[in-house]
């Protein structure tokens, strides 16, 4: 219950227009009235809890599974954002806080390494020089991303 309380104030979109398609583990999967998208917070963020990472699908852009990324910290302009999966690296870009696959071909190979992977985690630095990073479990992210799909494509 806990768990589903943490997911449900994640969503930026007012409460009345969020559809909730279902809770996987550590991942929820919601519907808003143009998009679908599941979401998480991190497990770990440097103390600070306003993370998350969500991937979603609006059919009236033709985008589908496109990911997304609230740093918990803002981040320097010029520095860099890495996403590990794994043995697997990509390169995120952005503004300070939001970050996303800079391609269409990136996002699609980091979406599949999600399914199959245990965790990921963005690291980059604070404006002030300081590394940080927000990690992530990966368990349920599947589902999520399934059901979210599912749920705007069906």
């Amino acid at each position: 219950m806990k768990r589903l309380a943490l997911l449900l104030t994640l969503v930026a979109a007012p409460v009345l227009a969020r559809e909730t398609i279902g809770i996987y583990k550590g991942w929820g999967a919601f519907r808003d009235p143009d998009r679908c998208y599941a979401i998480a917070r991190p497990v770990l963020a440097n103390g600070r809890p306003n993370g998350f990472a969500s991937v979603g699908t609006w059919p009236a852009r033709r985008l589908r599974e496109s990911f997304h990324l609230h740093l918990s910290t803002a981040r320097d302009r010029a520095a860099p954002v890495t996403l590990a999966i794994g043995e697997r690296r990509f390169p995120l870009v952005g503004t300070t806080q939001d970050v996303w696959a800079p391609d269409a071909a990136t996002d699609h190979a980091l979406v599949t390494a999600m399914r199959s992977g245990r965790s990921m985690s963005a690291s980059t630095v604070d404006p002030r020089h300081r590394p940080f990073a927000d990690t992530y479990a990966l368990a349920g992210a599947a589902a999520a991303i399934d059901a979210a799909t599912l749920a705007c494509v069906a």
